[in-house]
C-alpha cells in the first residue's frame, strides 16, 4: 500500500525541510516554561520531573527577577504551546495563520488544528508516551491511516479516519508500555474511540477547545501575533 500524502504542498515541504529540532535537554524546556510539557512522557508525572527538583528557570541565578511585560507574558505562552506540540516557530506560525482564516474563534481553531496532527493523535490515543515518541513511530513507518502507511507527523486527521499501529509493530514493548500508562491514567480524549487490543483508534469527531485539558491560554498567542 502506498503512503498517504497530506494535502497542501507547502505544509509538507516545511515538515520535510524544517525538521531541525532542539537537541538539548528536554527538561530544560519545561523548566524554562515552569510547567510540565510532557516531553518525556511518564517521567513528567514522577518525582524525577525536573520542575519538582529545580523550581526555577535554567541559566545563571538572578538576585531579582523583574515582572514580565505584557509582551513577555504573551511570548512565554506562545513558547509553552509551541514546545508542547514540538513545533518550530515557522510551523507554529503557519498553523496560527490558517486558524485565523477559518470561521470561528482563532484560538479555538488553532488548538483544534494542533490536536489533529497525526503525531499528537498517536500520543493522545495512548500508542506513544510522548509526542516525540509518536513522531518517531510515524517517521519509521509504523503508523497507518485508513490502512495506508503515513510517515508525515503533521498529517492532519479527519472525522472517521482510522489510525492504527502497523501489524509488525503491534507487539512492540514501547507501544505496550504506553498503552498501559494510558489505561492507568484514563487519558484518552472523548473525540476518539480506541481499541487497545488491536492497536486501533477511530476519530469520532474533530477536537474542540474543551477537549484540550492542558493549561493553555491561547488568547495570549492571538494577541501576540495580532500586533
Amino acid at each position: 500500500m502506498g503512503a498517504v500524502r497530506r494535502s497542501g504542498a507547502e505544509s509538507e515541504r516545511i515538515e520535510r525541510n524544517h525538521m531541525a529540532k532542539y537537541t538539548g535537554p528536554s527538561c530544560k524546556l519545561c523548566r524554562r516554561e515552569m510547567t510540565p510539557l510532557m516531553l518525556k512522557g511518564q517521567r513528567c508525572l514522577t518525582d524525577k520531573c525536573a520542575i519538582k527538583k529545580k523550581k526555577y528557570p535554567p541559566g545563571p541565578p538572578r538576585k531579582r527577577r523583574g515582572k514580565l511585560s505584557e509582551y513577555g507574558v504573551q511570548l512565554r505562552e506562545k513558547q509553552k504551546i509551541r514546545r508542547s506540540y514540538g513545533l518550530l516557530e515557522k510551523q507554529f506560525r503557519l498553523i496560527f495563520e490558517e486558524a485565523n482564516r477559518m470561521k470561528g474563534v482563532t484560538g479555538d481553531n488553532m488548538l483544534s488544528l494542533l490536536e489533529r496532527r497525526l503525531d499528537n493523535v498517536v500520543y493522545r490515543i495512548g500508542f506513544a508516551s510522548s509526542r516525540m515518541q509518536a513522531r518517531q513511530l510515524i517517521q519509521h513507518g509504523h503508523v497507518l491511516v485508513n490502512g495506508a502507511r503515513v510517515d508525515i507527523p503533521s498529517f492532519r486527521v479527519r472525522e472517521g479516519n482510522l489510525v492504527e499501529i502497523a501489524e509488525k509493530y503491534k507487539t512492540n514493548v514501547m507501544v505496550e508500555d504506553s498503552i498501559k500508562l494510558s489505561k492507568a491514567l484514563s487519558s484518552v480524549p472523548e473525540w476518539v474511540e480506541v481499541d487497545f487490543e488491536n492497536k486501533k483508534g477511530k476519530i469520532l469527531r474533530l477536537p474542540a477547545r474543551q477537549d484540550v485539558t492542558a493549561p493553555f491560554n491561547e488568547q495570549l498567542v492571538v494577541e501576540l501575533y495580532s500586533k
